[in-house]
């Protein structure tokens, strides 16, 4: 399958080569444990805790979707959980806010398929951005990459209290889509430590999780937990997610 126009393949098929300060390989790596957050689990506690206290168990990448905060709020938020990131040294992405990512200045977004276009959000964002983009079938996948997307979320895997009306994904399209593509796919939708070991041989970089950390009274031991679970099952992806996401 020839590259996307405008990018080029580099080493071991990875495209594109760079992301402002992430390497394609450090974006491949950053897959692993990738925690989407919820505050409606919060009880009481700081969003920024939480994610602190997430990275520190072994999450390795960050996307704030908080759909329904009020403009300000989120704007608090996301300024917040990018110092936290910085500080830690993982990537951090704003869940379909390209005008938020840009102002400020996250690595960058992540969209959906009846969000902002991946084309437009590159476009926006520029050249040093990291663009995420959700997909759930080969086609959306194949189209996601040709725009220009530098990772993909694939899901629903499994039924879940945050995307109750979500298409279920099969494990043999995850496949599907993993092969059709060169850059890296996390599996998103009921991913926790019991089924964790289900994407054993799916091609998956790793895996996406939200409410099974942010529901947790301990989100570090969980984790903790989550990262043995997938290094487990995803054992190609341990050599290169043993420490931080930064290259």
């Amino acid at each position: 399958m020839p590259a996307a126009k405008g990018t080029s393949l580099g080493q071991e098929g990875l495209a594109p080569c760079r992301r402002g300060r992430w390497s394609a390989e450090a974006i491949r790596r950053g897959m692993l444990l990738y925690a989407v957050t919820d505050r409606a689990w919060l009880r009481g506690r700081t969003l920024a805790a939480c994610v602190a206290q997430t990275v520190a168990g072994g999450a390795t990448f960050v996307q704030l979707r908080e759909k329904d905060a009020p403009a300000e709020e989120k704007r608090t938020l996301a300024l917040e959980l990018k110092a936290v990131c910085e500080e830690l040294g993982v990537p951090f992405v704003i869940d379909d806010d390209v005008e938020l990512a840009r102002e400020v200045a996250a690595d960058g977004v992540h969209v959906g398929q009846e969000d902002t276009s991946c084309a437009r959000a590159r476009a926006m964002l520029g050249p040093d951005a990291i663009v995420g983009v959700s997909a759930q079938t080969v086609d959306e996948a194949v189209a996601a990459w040709r725009a220009g997307a530098d990772y993909l979320g694939v899901g629903a895997l499994h039924p879940t209290p945050t995307k109750p009306d979500a298409v279920d994904v099969t494990y043999d399209e995850l496949r599907r889509i993993c092969a059709a593509v060169p850059i890296p796919v996390v599996g998103i939708g009921g991913v926790d430590a019991s089924t964790a070991h289900e994407l054993s041989g799916t091609g998956v970089a790793g895996g996406a999780v939200v409410s099974a950390i942010f529901a947790a009274d301990d989100c570090e031991a969980v984790a903790r937990e989550l990262r043995a679970s997938l290094e487990a099952a995803l054992p190609d992806a341990v050599g290169t997610s043993s420490g931080q996401a930064r290259a």
